[in-house]
Parts: structure tokens; sequence; C-alpha cells
């Protein structure tokens, strides 16, 4: 499978209004107005503030099953009724990155697998990696969801928080944003 590489720019303008940036573990990212995501490389302009990057590549730590059943269940991101978006990049620990992959495994099956899919259709995500880039974080998690499904989001962010993996995570920022119903907003 070939990677493909998604940049989120913050700066001025971008289709995606943000509306907090929360650090949650460690420090958090410089105030920006608006959020843009390419699916191509992109370069930051002047007025970009910050810029994260990270690629999608094959699923990891999943069985045949669970890709079944996230096949049957889960739908893609940029659903026109999804509005509401959250962007968490999180980097884990490097007690973390010293687990062997089963271990991580485990650790992954009871938290965003079992809980996951709990979620679907009504959440979108999309992960994307980071770790060898050279980026700040590990992780970019996107999250896109109907303002309707907002109370079903909060559920699942909290629900995978108290998860025994959260306690290898050492920086998490949460970013929140919205858009109009139109597409691409002012």
């Amino acid at each position: 499978m070939s990677l493909a590489r998604t940049t989120y720019l913050a700066g001025a303008t971008g289709q995606w209004r943000i509306d907090t940036i929360t650090p949650v573990v460690g420090e958090s990212l410089p105030p920006a107005d608006r959020l843009d995501v390419f699916e191509v490389p992109a370069e930051r302009s002047p007025d970009t503030i910050w810029a994260l990057r990270g690629v999608t590549s094959n699923i990891r730590y999943s069985t045949r099953a669970e890709l079944e059943v996230l096949a049957q269940r889960q739908e893609g991101v940029g659903r026109p009724q999804c509005t509401r978006a959250a962007l968490i990049p999180i980097r884990k620990s490097d007690a973390w990155w010293a687990l062997a992959q089963d271990e991580r495994r485990a650790l992954l099956a009871d938290s965003h697998i079992t809980i996951g899919l709990d979620y679907l259709p009504a959440v979108a995500r999309r992960l994307h990696h980071s770790r060898d880039l050279g980026e700040p974080f590990d992780f970019l998690t996107w999250f896109e969801y109907a303002p309707g499904d907002s109370e079903q989001f909060e559920d699942l962010v909290g629900r995978l928080r108290n998860t025994p993996e959260w306690s290898h995570v050492d920086r998490e920022v949460d970013i929140r944003l919205s858009r109009d119903g139109l597409g691409r907003a002012p």
C-alpha cells in the first residue's frame, strides 16, 4: 500500500474554524483561527502558525475479523453532514515504544478497536502516523461527526482517555473545529 500524506496548516485562512485548542497532556500548540487540510503535500505559507504532517498507511494491530467489521460499519471522512471535527495529535512515551508489538496490540485491542466500534458510523476517524517523519507528535487522529453526534464523540474521547493505553501518552492536544455545511468556510 502506498502512503498517503496529509498536511494540517493552521493560520488565518482555512476550510475549518478552530473553536478551541486545549492541551490535555504537555505543551499546547499556538492559537490560530483556521485550519486547512491537504491530502497532497503542502507547504507553509507566510501566515501559517503551525503545520502538522502525517501519513496513512496499512492498518496496524487489527485482526482480519476486526477489519471486516470496520469495513461494514465505518464511513469515510468528508460527509457533508459532518460539520464538526477534532484533530487530536498525541505523542507516546518511550515506555510505549519499548513494548513489543504484541504488548501494544493487547493495550490497543481493549481501547481503540473495541471502544471505537461502538461509535461507528456516527464518528468517522482517520489515523495519521507522524513519528517516522520527525514530527513533534507520533499520531494525528482526525475525527468528523455531525453536530447531533457531539455527545457520542465526547463519550468516545472520554472512554479512550480512561484506558491503560492512555497512561503512555506524554503529549496530547485537543483541537476542536467546525465548518458551515456548504463546504469551504470563509
